[in-house]
């Protein structure tokens, strides 16, 4: 499968320039993560609409028509002249509209319409109406603006080629827009360039009318698209290669899937691989939603990664890899036709395309070609945790820096992995039910929608409820560690009990529900596979069989991907019914660096625990207080105590219970 790099290697590399063989070995989930955190697109000076996440309008459309001639040519100015109309629909009485436009990179020359005037101050365009608009009423306004000559990280020109890249919030540096993923709207853009120039852009190709050394190309998108989707790319000379798809599920209907590429590129392979991609994907979430689409190749100031805007994903330089084909183009089902609705459900753009990257090696290398790659997602979480949850509510409203929205280990490898074990909670069957049920919904289909808006889908199709399992996964932080013991019990006439007592030591959160499976090998050869619900720490488990079991394996498929842990031979079992106290064996033992002990009282008492050397001598108090009837749990670093034996004494009440602890290093 392909070679997973581990965080600071992928910054290294990207500090010392990435490699064509360096990109080409990496996930299209890594390459997509490197740049969009180094993306210099994020929100600016908020302006008055900004301080919630919905606004008094719905735009239904924006028509642009642009004179971008002159960056193509020499000395390939970023300057450009345009048109734009907005047509909106009124959500309540309004007289005036706010829109984002940044005053570095635009210049808004004149409005009309139903715009008599506006003003321009802390990047928030406002226009003046001619009335007093009610819900319900349909407005259009006409804008008349300039793009500067400046590099804004947005709107790129040099030397033959031009193109957008926007995510999270960089379309309102060369069109004003409301710039936020939860409003899309139908797009038809008409663009003025050279004759010796290729443009594509949103949706399907209306018409290129050539007039004299001009062409003006008119590009129509029959759905609506995020702002932050909306692109333009074109390039003098540029290739073109067009694959005629046919979708098996739709005979006869044939979708053009663009290829544009630099001259010294060959993208012949993913020409041949992607009708397999398009039909996998098809077939398993819903039909390719939009009339084309397409990929196209930058230049060095696009040096790395993918941005799948929507029919037309920009790739870097040669970047013709299945892995970032794969994880870009699954985006046009979970990104484009389905939006985040916020910045706080990015998990329903780059987590669904991370785990569909994954699923795409299903296709040909089966369940465990898929997993190979899950599994890699999973480790790198596991070694790059920065401990913080993959949704937070604050980002709905306030956009986060793109390292901490795009954050690798996060938003994409923990989400994929959490989108993984979802499919393993459910089942097959119901997970895909779901996704077909999710993609299908008009609710969201060509809109936008939020984390809680699947978590309702997941409960609809399932007819249960699974808010447990986001609410842990998705909207906490971490993941547990598991400090699991088993024995083996001989009841005698050939009669054997299997006792597993789970644990988790985590710190936060202290408690992570799962289903959990386990292995049981016996001494005739045989095994058998138990799953069940593990719904509270302390839990203890056990089962009887009438013959010897031998082995024991605790999630044997390691299907929870997001663990830490050990399960090993230990006391399981719990308080007797004449105990006042029990005490376990500390877990891990040998202990090299923190351990855990875990006590049950029958009755409410003051308890303290002690940890002594050999020769009596107290060493700390390790819990103590007023403590409730049950089960408790400390954990303690030992790392600064010297190799050797130690003994723990847990007194409650008048009861007292001792175990040695064997300390290593």
């Amino acid at each position: 499968m392909k070679k997973q790099y581990l965080l600071t290697l992928i910054m290294a590399l990207f500090c010392l320039g990435l490699s064509a063989q360096s990109i080409q070995n990496m996930k299209g989930s890594q390459l997509c993560s490197m740049k969009k955190s180094a993306n210099k697109n994020r929100a600016l000076l908020p302006g008055a609409e900004e301080s919630v996440p919905g606004h008094s309008f719905n735009v239904l459309k924006y028509t642009l028509d642009l004179d971008i001639r002159d960056c193509f040519l020499s000395p390939y100015p970023k300057s450009f002249t345009g048109t734009e109309k907005i047509l909106f629909k009124v959500d309540s009485t309004l007289n005036s509209i706010n829109l984002n436009a940044v005053e570095s990179s635009l210049d808004i020359h004149s409005v009309g319409l139903a715009g008599t005037s506006f003003s321009l101050n802390n990047d928030m365009l406002t226009i003046n109406l001619n009335q007093t608009y009610n819900q319900g009423d349909t407005v259009e306004v006409l804008i008349d603006y300039g793009h500067k000559n400046v590099e804004d990280d947005a709107f790129y020109a040099s030397n033959g080629f031009v193109f957008t890249d926007a995510e999270p919030e960089g379309a309102r540096k060369w069109f004003p827009c409301w710039d936020k993923p939860s409003d899309k709207a139908k797009t038809d853009i008409r663009v003025k360039v050279p004759g010796n120039v290729k443009l594509g852009s949103n949706g399907a190709l209306a018409d290129s009318v050539i007039t004299g050394d001009t062409i003006y190309y008119h590009w129509v998108s029959a759905h609506n698209v995020a702002t932050y989707l909306t692109v333009i790319t074109g390039k003098v000379y540029y290739k073109l290669d067009i694959v005629q798809w046919e979708n098996p599920n739709t005979p006869g209907v044939i979708t053009p899937i663009r290829f544009y590429y630099n001259s010294n590129e060959n993208p012949s392979q993913m020409e041949n691989v992607i009708g397999d991609v398009a039909t996998w994907y098809s077939n398993h979430f819903c039909n390719h939603p939009f009339e084309k689409n397409g990929f196209a190749t930058l230049n060095s100031q696009f040096s790395w990664g993918g941005m799948e805007n929507q029919t037309l994903t920009t790739l870097c330089p040669s970047c013709w890899y299945i892995s970032v084909v794969a994880h870009e183009f699954a985006h046009q089902w979970f990104g484009d036709m389905i939006t985040c609705a916020t910045w706080a459900d990015i998990w329903l753009n780059e987590g669904f395309a991370t785990w569909s990257e994954a699923f795409w090696y299903e296709k040909d290398e089966g369940y465990d070609g898929y997993k190979s790659d899950i599994e890699s997602d999973a480790s790198d979480y596991l070694t790059n945790n920065p401990g913080w949850a993959i949704s937070e509510p604050d980002w709905a409203v306030n956009t986060p820096s793109n390292d901490v929205l795009f954050n690798y280990a996060i938003t994409y490898t923990k989400g994929a992995c959490v989108l993984h074990m979802l499919r393993y909670t459910l089942g097959d069957s119901l997970f895909f039910s779901v996704l077909q049920s999710y993609a299908a919904d008009t609710l969201y289909k060509y809109q936008s929608a939020t984390i809680t808006d699947f978590m309702a889908k997941v409960n609809q199709v399932t007819g249960g409820n699974y808010d447990w399992f986001f609410n842990q996964w998705i909207f906490q932080p971490n993941h547990p560690d598991y400090q699991n013991t088993y024995n083996f019990e001989d009841l005698g006439d050939g009669q054997w009990k299997v006792n597993l007592f789970m644990t988790q030591v985590q710190p936060n959160p202290e408690f992570f529900k799962m289903p959990v499976e386990i292995l049981i090998h016996f001494d005739d050869l045989s095994d058998t596979t138990i799953r069940f619900m593990n719904e509270a720490n302390y839990q203890q488990f056990s089962w009887t069989f009438d013959k010897k079991p031998i082995h024991f394996v605790f999630d044997p498929d390691d299907e929870i991907v997001l663990k830490e842990g050990s399960t090993t031979v230990g006391i399981t079992e719990p308080l007797g019914k004449t105990e006042r106290v029990y005490l376990s064996q500390n877990m891990p033992n040998p202990a090299t660096g923190v351990t855990t002990i875990v006590y049950e009282i029958r009755e409410a008492s003051t308890v303290e625990m002690m940890l002594t050397d050999i020769t009596g001598k107290t060493l700390r108090t390790l819990d103590s207080g007023q403590k409730t009837a049950g089960k408790h749990s400390i954990t303690f670093d030992c790392r600064d105590l010297p190799a050797g034996f130690y003994f723990y004494t847990l007194k409650a009440g008048d009861a007292s219970v001792t175990h040695k602890m064997v300390i290593s290093k």
